[in-house]
Formats: C-alpha cells, structure tokens, sequence
C-alpha cells in the first residue's frame, strides 16, 4: 500500500482495479481490460493493477498443466483413433488447446511488462 493512501482509499483502488479485468472464456483466466491507458494512471492505481494482475498471473501455470493433461489424454486416444474424422477432430482440439498454452504463457510475461513501464515513468 503507498504511504499517502489510508486503508479506505486503498480498498477503493484495489477494487477499481479488480474491474479492470474480464475473464477470457477461452483461457480461463480474467486478463487485463484498461479502461485507461497505462501512461494517464496514477501510481496507487498501477500499484494496485500489477498487485491483482500478479494474483491471476500466479493461476496461470495451473491452467497450462491442465490444457497439457487434455492434450496428452487426446494425444493417447488419437494414438488408438482408427476413423480419420475422428483423428482430424483430435488433432485440431490438441492445436486448440497448444494455442492456448501459447497465449497464456505470453500472457505470463505480460508482467514484466507492466513493470518495466512502471520503472520506467515512476
């Protein structure tokens, strides 16, 4: 909490700041949605963006286990697939899935980002 804001106005920002996320169905994670831009923010409110986006981001290799348990369930059942309609759905559901690994693991280093801004106009 930054020292010119009491327990009030700090709940007031951290909650401002869990509104500016919106769940991805897809990844299944909330991702960042500003409703400003990150230059015009002041430091309470970036302070408390990174503090809730480390929250999500602390989930997110959970999410990759879980999308990499799915595709080795599929890669084994693809292995057994003898209907080739079959195996053509498999393997875009497995494309699917990496897809998703491979945006999450991007948005995993989203918070580097955000930090790097932060030093850099603090």
């Amino acid at each position: 909490m930054e020292q010119g804001l009491n327990m009030g106005e700090w709940f007031n920002v951290s909650r401002w700041a869990c509104g500016q996320f919106a769940m991805d169905g897809r990844l299944g994670i909330a991702v960042p949605r500003l409703t400003q831009q990150w230059e015009s923010l002041s430091q309470d409110r970036k302070a408390a963006l990174l503090e809730a986006w480390e929250a999500i981001r602390g989930r997110i290799p959970d999410r990759i286990a879980e999308f990499e348990q799915s595709i080795r369930a599929m890669q084994s059942e693809l292995f057994e697939e003898e209907d080739f309609a079959k195996s053509c759905r498999l393997n875009y559901e497995i494309a699917e899935l990496a897809s998703r690994i491979n945006d999450l693991n991007i948005w995993y280093r989203t918070e580097q980002d955000f930090e790097e801004e932060t030093r850099r106009h603090g």
